[in-house]
């Protein structure tokens, strides 16, 4: 009986694992396990049932308290990529790229890996991107004369940025998770006023790494360019002349979103939640201005589209110049009468504009689609969380954590040992789960302990924010690759998609080696923006 209590955990995890490799839903299968074991637990003594009392508590915790608004970032975040998506932002970016690189060799791959970074720092949804880019591009890639395996790996590849550059969702999930781990181990250690890390912390950790992977990516593709160049040829000239006017049509306001976004929030001027609304409101101009609906004077509801981002951008620098070396001085005090009028005129405008991009993508169509697919995705991943948090109050209740904590202090190596094997096991679990179920399930187990050992949670997080972006190109379950392979042509197999995906995976795998030897890739720009 004793033998069976002490592997009551594991073979919790085992049957949650098998249920989600046959197919169940997600957060079912996690919270049908968790009460099932419990069921069993109490059969044998292992559980008391009054720690169920916990769980709405539990819920509660995860969703309302103060200090866990974060979470509010979420829909935030999803409905500014959906918005984007919408928006035609990454057709103008692909066509500007195209014309700026397509005449080089191997230009129309490094156009792809940068329009992936752009998109990924703008929106963050890894399906939006690798479908819209394996629509527009992908045909054009072929035609060119690339590579199958080139052109579907470095679509893919570029797709799955959105989980590692910020803002992203992965890594409000992530950061939420790690920044519990956090406090729980500190608490454990006796610290009652424990430090705190936010999700801010976690995306000034990762735009070093993400970048880096951009580079490598650009790197594989202009080494492929000089040593087979006949996987990667170059496009006429003639039809790729760069038109400069188009190139900051496109660039320029989604570079403006992603600097009002991301700036606001390694400056420190705003939460994550705050932001992630500025770039949902942004990302509604953006819209408004590129769907007309049944506007007789399109000009005209463009030029007041741009007019209500340009403001809010306006109101942002306002901000900013007025917080310059100060801390809570309100724009409006420190700036005077002439600055209150600005402010004034300025929210008007922005008022003005953002009604009537939200009736331009009501008459369009486009607003009910973005709504829909915001509340649905929204609703995922907060029902998963739900089921996660059954499942892992069940598991710890039955001795889980400490069984984890014992076999992890027993690997060889002390704290080097344990971290490599969490790594390796949320990479082999990253072929068969999604990013959502290991965050919520494998993190919150294995991360309190990694951190009572030492390791800096920053430099962990980004860690595990790079295992979890490779969880969707590792075959044969990567998202990206069925994403992918919805939209690929029939002359592009699978057996071909999963070919070019492998040196990208190889290449994720040199940048999280190259974050785990060099740590203050990841610890630097917190250092320096935070201390």
């Amino acid at each position: 009986m004793a033998m069976m209590i002490e592997f009551l955990p594991f073979l919790m995890f085992i049957a949650a694992f098998a249920a989600l490799l046959r197919g169940y839903p997600v957060a079912f299968t996690l919270a049908g396990v968790a009460l099932a074991f419990a069921l069993i637990g109490m059969a044998i003594n292992a559980f008391d049932p009054i720690h169920f009392r916990a769980f709405p508590q539990r819920i509660y915790g995860n969703l309302m308290e103060m200090d866990r608004q974060i979470l509010v970032a979420v829909p935030l975040f999803v409905f500014m990529g959906v918005m984007l998506e919408k928006s035609k932002v990454a057709e103008e970016l692909l066509e500007a790229m195209g014309a700026l690189f397509g005449s080089l060799r191997g230009g129309l791959g490094i156009s792809v890996v940068v329009v992936g970074a752009l998109l990924a720092a703008s929106t963050g949804i890894v399906g939006a991107t690798v479908v819209t880019m394996g629509l527009l591009s992908l045909p054009t890639m072929l035609k060119r004369g690339y590579s199958p395996e080139l052109a579907a790996g470095s679509i893919a590849a570029s797709g799955t940025l959105g989980q590692i550059i910020p803002p992203s969702i992965v890594l409000v999930l992530l950061g939420d998770q790690i920044s519990n781990a956090y406090q729980q181990a500190q608490r454990d250690q006796g610290i009652f006023a424990p430090d705190i890390v936010s999700v801010g912390d976690l995306f000034a950790g990762a735009l070093i790494p993400g970048l880096l992977l951009v580079g490598l990516y650009i790197g594989y593709q202009v080494f492929i360019a000089i040593t087979r160049p006949e996987l990667a040829p170059a496009a006429p000239v003639a039809e790729n002349g760069a038109d400069w006017g188009q190139i900051a049509r496109a660039l320029l306001p989604p570079l403006g979103l992603i600097v009002a976004v991301l700036g606001s929030i390694l400056a420190g001027l705003a939460t994550p939640t705050e932001a992630a609304g500025v770039g949902a409101v942004g990302a509604t101009f953006l819209a408004g201005a590129r769907n007309a609906g049944a506007d007789t004077n399109p000009r005209g509801g463009q030029w007041l589209a741009f007019s209500g981002l340009a403001s809010l951008i306006g109101l942002i620098a306002l901000i900013v110049i007025a917080n310059v070396g100060q801390e809570r001085r309100l724009f409006v005090a420190d700036l005077g009468q002439a600055g209150s009028l600005l402010a004034m005129a300025l929210v008007l405008v922005t008022l003005a504009g953002a009604g009537l991009c939200l009736w331009r993508l009501k008459r369009s169509g486009v607003l009910d689609d973005v709504m829909t697919s915001t509340a649905t995705i929204s609703a995922m991943v907060f029902v998963i969380l739900i089921g996660a948090s059954l499942f892992s109050l069940i598991f710890r209740e039955l001795g889980g954590d400490e069984v984890v904590q014992h076999a992890l202090e027993a690997v060889p190596g002390g704290k080097w040992g344990a971290l490599a094997i969490v790594m390796l096991v949320m990479f082999l679990l990253g072929f068969f789960l999604d990013f959502i179920e290991i965050t919520f399930v494998v993190v919150p187990i294995v991360a309190p302990i990694l951190l009572m050992m030492g390791i800096d949670p920053v430099w962990l997080g980004v860690l595990m924010a790079m295992n979890l972006q490779t969880s969707f190109l590792t075959p044969p379950f990567g998202f990206a690759l069925f994403y992918l392979r919805g939209v690929a042509p029939a002359s592009v197999t699978t057996a071909a998609i999963y070919r070019g995906a492998i040196p990208f995976v190889i290449i994720q795998l040199v940048g999280i080696l190259a974050v785990a030897l060099l740590p203050w890739l990841a610890t630097a720009l917190p250092e320096w923006l935070y201390g």
